[in-house]
């Protein structure tokens, strides 16, 4: 029997906890669903905010390849969360979308929604648009300088 070792897409969707993709839209838009777990929690059962900020990063990442098309990789030059209520274990959506879309850097904002549909925390990320071919390239040399 042969084992395939997952991905790094599916090893960083299952630490996020990802769920599902509930609407992408090719003008820049995207809205995810994430699982937060006891697991990501710290003191008082608050989810770390390295999570919050993962999912609603993975939101503008997702609205811009939407945006951009396959060959596009986003690159985050500048991101920015701020924290308006603790998230808890429990469904939470994020969502994203383009806010102001240049050549090959764009702005983007997200969200954070509650299973009620309370904004837990807001974002603003500046993207820079990478030829997915390039990034490909240096990653496999980075990879083979390491070994």
């Amino acid at each position: 029997m042969t084992h395939t070792a997952p991905s790094p897409v599916q090893t960083l969707n299952t630490t996020l906890g990802f769920v599902r993709i509930v609407d992408i839209k090719p003008e820049g838009q995207a809205t995810l669903e994430f699982q937060a777990g006891p697991h990501m929690c710290h003191s008082g059962g608050v989810v770390q905010g390295g999570f919050v900020t993962g999912w609603i990063d993975a939101a503008m990442a997702h609205a811009a390849m939407a945006m951009a098309g396959p060959d596009v990789v986003p690159m985050s030059l500048e991101l920015k969360v701020s924290f308006f209520a603790p998230a808890r274990p429990g469904l939470v959506t994020a969502k994203a979308w383009v806010e102001r879309r240049g050549r090959s850097t764009c702005f983007f904002e997200g969200q954070l929604l509650d299973a009620s549909g309370k904004v837990l925390a807001k974002a603003s990320s500046t993207l820079m648009l990478a030829d997915k071919t390039r990034v490909e390239q240096a990653s496999s040399k980075a990879v083979a300088d390491t070994q």
